[in-house]
């Protein structure tokens, strides 16, 4: 019962939060990510990332009455579903009018089932990519900038072919993320004719994966691919096999990509590689520049950060409202052509575009490209770890 009345507190806030007209002054959007957890490195750049779009679309006086936008952080812990939810509910009864987020997969699906859909609010989540997402009842209250886990999983096997590997041993966090992940990887790999020698979960926050590493040793493989956290199980299922002398390359898919991971293992991680959603060109350059020295905007899913918070703007400019009903139907017009290509900088431009009736296709960071339930076609960027640092070798 004090679930369901706070739930119904929060949308009749949400619901007087915005002037008679459809605006408010003040647009309040939630940044609901895993500010603690295993992934808790990456929050930092990914909250400034959003941060900074509204900046922008403050700072350009250009947004609806030129209102002011204010971000809300909020923690998920990644992992913890409780904490997702009564933070969700905060937000909203904080007035709220959008919520990027969440982060991971298991609490994004717990904040959307719980949250958003009771009270219509919208989400788009930077870093979200569980298969599971793409089909879930939504309402089409959810968007993602980052793609789903069905397409990692075909860039990874061509990875890996491409290095000549020709078996692996499998480990994911266990979770719908990692089992996502790791499903997606296992069928890619075998389907180009690869053999998994072994498919075994692994749990967050253990102090030694010594067992886990027995039977992933015993399995054998050209190379260990490690679906799970940088901050946690995954650096530890690493530290493990190292220690073991059981595998000494590992394939790393976008979980395990970030500054923390060849830090905290050293120089043995150098030769590992693997892949998270990003692209390069024209507009993760202008993203680097318009945050200059503040903070890393090629820190993994930061570009898809500012995306997710320039796409809730985007959409209320051309709705004329604050209204999750008004300009959730308008994420996908906003994201995809016709119009005018517009990347980081040019939100000002956009919103002058949109007042006038005119039509844009928001490229944004990330090449930002909406398809089918409202998820990113997927770009990823290949990682390869080298003199104790992630270096970008292509994309693909």
């Amino acid at each position: 019962m004090k679930k369901m009345l706070l739930a119904s507190t929060a949308a009749a806030l949400v619901a007087t939060s915005a002037l008679a007209d459809g605006h408010a002054k003040e647009v309040k959007l939630g940044i609901l990510i895993g500010f603690t957890g295993p992934i808790e490195s990456l929050a930092g750049p990914m909250a400034a990332g959003a941060e900074l779009a509204m900046q922008e679309a403050t700072d350009s006086g250009k947004l609806l009455d030129a209102a002011t936008v204010t971000p809300m952080r909020a923690d998920t812990g990644c992992i913890d579903n409780g904490l997702s939810t009564s933070n969700g509910e905060r937000l909203l009864a904080d007035g709220v009018h959008g919520i990027i987020g969440g982060d991971c997969s298991g609490v994004t699906g717990a904040i959307l089932q719980n949250v958003a859909i009771p009270n219509g609010m919208v989400m788009i989540s930077p870093s979200a990519t569980s298969p599971g997402l793409s089909t879930v009842e939504d309402n089409d209250l959810f968007f993602r900038t980052a793609p789903s886990d069905a397409r990692e999983g075909e860039v990874m096997a061509e990875v890996l072919q491409e290095r000549g590997v020709q078996s692996i041993a499998l480990t994911y966090t266990n979770n719908d993320y990692g089992k996502g992940l790791a499903d997606a990887i296992e069928s890619n790999f075998k389907k180009i004719g690869g053999e998994v020698t072994i498919v075994a979960a692994h749990e967050d926050g253990k102090a030694d994966y010594s067992a886990e590493m027995g039977a992933l040793a015993s399995a054998g493989g050209d190379i260990l691919v490690v679906a799970g956290y940088l901050d946690q199980g995954g650096l530890g299922i690493i530290n493990a096999a190292l220690d073991s002398g059981a595998f000494d390359t590992f394939g790393l898919p976008g979980g395990m990509i970030g500054d923390s991971l060849p830090a905290n293992v050293g120089p043995a991680l150098d030769g590992s590689y693997g892949q998270i959603a990003g692209s390069g060109g024209e507009g993760i350059d202008k993203l680097t520049a318009l945050a200059g020295d503040a903070f890393d905007a090629t820190s993994p899913y930061t570009p898809e950060s500012y995306d997710a918070a320039a796409l809730f703007m985007l959409a209320m400019q051309a709705a004329d409202s604050t209204d999750p009903a008004d300009y959730g139907p308008k994420i996908l017009e906003v994201a995809n052509a016709p119009g005018e290509k517009i990347y980081p900088g040019e939100l000002g431009k956009a919103f002058d575009i949109l007042r006038e009736g005119g039509d844009i296709d928001y490229v944004g960071a990330s090449a930002v490209e909406l398809i089918g339930p409202g998820e990113s076609a997927g770009t990823y960027r290949l990682i390869e770890v080298k003199d104790g640092e992630n270096t970008t070798i292509g994309f693909k």
